[in-house]
């Protein structure tokens, strides 16, 4: 990119904006080197990285970034054998800090819903973390001057050791000073230190009559500093303990080094990771404060920035401007009177598109699209040069030359008042063979310009369009807005005129000048007076689409409102409803409860006279069951079987039933047999074998029988309709069968009624031998309509 340029529209001031942004001598080194880039992937890759930080910054708050310095020296002398100094150590710590504390900072980002940072999620995972080396360097480092005494016990040891010594070495000079023999020797009751060690001071014509060693002297020779004998040894043993100290320290600072030389490489990189994060979050930071966005990037040559605002103006009395180029032209002439903001359009769009190719956001609205050029070149400004006599037009032509001769199609072209400083015939020919020059090779330029042959020139040339800066004729004052497609008018007569010059001179002038420039300029007022009623029509527009639009936020307002009370009334009406419901409910139930009541009356006189029928049979089996017994016990087998084994068939000829023996014999000839579902004793010459053809055909009969049962009986028995006795001898007959049928899982369906008929089943199915357990129905079953039984 071309130096001058960058000069020229003040990049290097947005340069040294982003370097206040930094944190570290390291980040605005390289803010320092900034420049922008043209290539299409690096510079959308680096507005990335800005847009990343941005979020992060709004979302987040700054980034802990303190403390990164610059550490490659310290790391140097690490790896070739050098112990680290405190200072330098305590720097690394910082370095280690800032890693650690960044990936903490982008974790917690990374809870944000929706947040996505690749760029700097890569940078900051490849952080490497030592805590160790950190707390190890925090432990033993107090500051760059002073090492803690919990560096280690050895430390601390000879550091006690030091305190008690001086302690005992100031006991015995005070004892020395404060003796009224030596107190006249003294010059000064006081202690000092000369050359590390204690001295008091002594009159130099007493030097004899103290012993001790003398150290030092007064500028006037009159007194000595004087070591005592008596402490001579002390002094020692505490100069002793100082060097232990010091080696001590050097070895604690050695371990340490060495830590640090054993990751040096990872700290190393952590550096210039550091360095590069800084960077672009001091890029995030300039675009807070420039309240900049992220530009679309192209590189077709499109540029089309809306409320563009030039970075080094005060943000809140800069006007923005829209500007477009590249698309239906690609040169754009601006025309407009002086201090109306033409040559600040040139540098903004100028900059701004520096910027972008730079990585930086732009102080635009958003979905502003900005291509990327090889090439930027700008002639603006009077660059006249006494030393080199040259004059306004021939520094302008200089550079104009310059410009010619390096650009090409991609490249962008700024010319602030083209042509001006000669003569104004050959100045706007000159200025039309350049734009015409320009335009041939496709290039995109903005030029300004005075001249009225260049706005004819745009007028009449396809792919030139005109420009103008507005300017109030009724305040003689520039508004810096700026007008694409309308051509700028030169006011001159009309400011005149209105400054107080008088009439005939200005009708004189206008016979001076030529018809068609009076038509032309003509025109021009006419398109202005247009253009001013249309703008004007187009803000009452405007007003009054505000007013509609507020008119129909009002009626929708009216209209939840209408809604939200009608459903406050209908909720109202549901409530009324329902409490009539629940007191319709509340006495039903009271009536379903007294007929329940009145109906567990009845229930209970009739299971009454049930159980007393149940029991007078009971009476009768066991009468008969005493009478089989009596029998079983009486009848006799005439040859009573021999060698009777467990699990022979055999008949029980007094019930004419057959059973398996369950024991042998015992001494009195009684056997255990099992019938059925019951277990007897009885005596073996009441038994007889029964042969094995009768065994099979007993088995298949029973077999038959089961499978007879199993499949033919239902896994439900519907017992609805009928009466409880009824009821209780169908469910007695059902449990049987599927018992024998082997089924594990029966339904009881007896509906819900008044509940006389469940609970009548579920009395009589706790005490029967096949039910395992029960269950009123689940949802899908029935509910409280089934009872599920489950068998043995």
């Amino acid at each position: 990119m071309n130096n001058k340029t960058l000069k020229v529209l003040e990049y290097y001031k947005i340069v040294e904006k982003l370097k206040e942004k930094t944190e570290s001598s390291l980040g605005r080194e390289l803010a320092s080197k900034l420049v922008p880039s043209t290539d299409l992937l690096e510079v959308k890759r680096i507005q990335n990285e800005t847009e990343e930080a941005f979020t992060l910054l709004i979302k987040r708050g700054n980034p802990p970034l303190y403390g990164i310095q610059d550490i490659s020296i310290e790391l140097k002398r690490a790896e070739i054998g050098g112990t680290l100094t405190p200072g330098s150590l305590l720097k690394i710590s910082d370095s280690l800090r800032v890693s650690r504390s960044l990936k903490k900072y982008l974790s917690e980002s990374k809870e944000d819903r929706g947040s996505n940072y690749p760029i700097l999620e890569e940078l900051i995972s490849s952080l490497s973390t030592f805590k160790y080396i950190e707390d190890s360097i925090n432990n033993a480092i107090i500051s760059p001057e002073e090492i803690s005494d919990n560096a280690s016990p050895t430390l601390r040891n000879i550091r006690r050791q030091i305190i008690s010594k001086n302690e005992a070495i100031r006991n015995k000079l005070n004892s020395i000073i404060n003796s009224t023999s030596n107190r006249k020797l003294l010059q000064d009751s006081i202690v000092t230190i000369r050359e590390g060690r204690y001295v008091v001071p002594v009159k130099q014509e007493n030097k004899s009559n103290f012993p001790g060693l003398v150290h030092d002297q007064s500028a006037s020779g009159a007194t000595l500093f004087v070591e005592p004998m008596a402490c001579v040894e002390l002094n020692n043993e505490l100069k002793e303990l100082q060097i232990k100290e010091q080696k001590e320290i050097e070895r604690i600072l050695s371990e340490l080094t060495e830590l640090v030389e054993e990751k040096s490489e990872s700290i190393r990189e952590n550096q210039k990771i550091l360095e590069t994060v800084d960077f672009i979050f001091a890029k995030g930071k300039l675009a807070l404060e420039i309240d900049g966005t992220k530009p679309i990037i192209n590189n077709s040559g499109y540029i089309n920035i809306k409320g563009a605002r030039h970075p080094l103006l005060n943000v809140k009395k800069v006007v923005p401007i829209d500007v477009y180029i590249g698309e239906d032209f690609n040169t754009l002439v601006i025309t407009g009177p002086n201090t109306g903001g033409k040559t600040v359009t040139l540098k903004t769009v100028g900059l701004l598109t520096l910027m972008a190719q730079s990585g930086l956001h732009i102080p635009a609205n958003h979905n502003s699209q900005v291509s990327v050029f090889d090439n930027i070149f700008a002639d603006i400004g009077d660059e006249q040069s006494i030393e080199q006599s040259l004059s306004t037009f021939s520094s302008h032509m200089t550079n104009i030359v310059s410009i010619l001769e390096n650009v090409d199609e991609n490249s962008l072209v700024l010319l602030d008042e083209l042509g001006a400083g000669t003569d104004p015939t050959e100045g706007a020919a000159l200025a039309m063979s350049i734009l015409d020059y320009l335009h041939g090779i496709n290039v995109r330029t903005i030029a300004t310009t005075h001249y009225s042959e260049l706005k004819v020139y745009a007028l009449t040339n396809q792919g030139v369009e005109n420009a103008s800066v507005e300017f109030d004729v009724k305040t003689l004052s520039p508004t810096y807005r700026l007008l694409i497609g309308v051509p700028g008018k030169s006011n001159a007569f009309l400011i005149s005129k209105r400054l107080g010059l008088s009439d005939y001179i200005i009708d004189y002038a206008k016979n001076l000048i030529s018809k068609e420039n009076i038509e032309f300029e003509d025109v021009l007022q006419a398109i202005e007076r247009d253009r001013i009623i249309v703008e004007e029509n187009k803000l009452e527009a405007e007003k009054l689409k505000i007013e509609i639009e507020e008119l129909k936020n009002e009626l929708i307002f009216e209209k939840e409102k209408v809604e939200k009370k009608k459903e406050e009334i209908i909720q109202k009406a549901k409530e009324q409803a329902r409490n009539i419901l629940k007191t319709a409910k509340e006495e039903s139930d009271e009536i379903v409860t007294e007929l329940r009541e009145i109906s567990f009356e009845i229930e209970k006189e009739k299971n009454k006279k049930i159980q007393e029928s149940q029991d007078k049979l009971k009476m009768s089996l066991d009468e008969v069951e005493q009478d089989l017994a009596k029998n079983l016990l009486e009848a006799k087998s005439s040859k009573p079987p021999k060698n009777l084994k467990i699990g022979e068939t055999v008949e029980i000829i007094s019930l004419d039933q057959q059973g398996t023996v369950l024991s042998a014999p015992d001494e009195n000839g009684n056997v255990n047999v099992q019938v059925g579902i019951m277990k007897v004793n009885v005596h073996i010459t009441t038994l007889k074998r029964v042969k094995e053809k009768a065994i099979k055909e007993s088995q298949v009969s029973t077999k038959n029988i089961i499978k007879s049962k199993a499949q033919n009986v239902k896994n439900e028995l519907d017992l609805r309709g009928k009466t409880l006795d009824e009821a209780l001898l169908d469910l007695d007959k059902y449990l049987d069968d599927v018992y024998i049928a082997g089924l594990k899982q029966a339904y009881i369906i007896h509906g819900k009624g008044t509940g006389v008929l469940r609970e009548g089943i579920r009395s009589f199915l706790k005490t029967n031998r096949h039910v395992k357990s029960y269950r009123l129905g689940h949802i899908g079953e029935g509910g409280s309509g089934v009872t599920v039984v489950e068998l043995k």
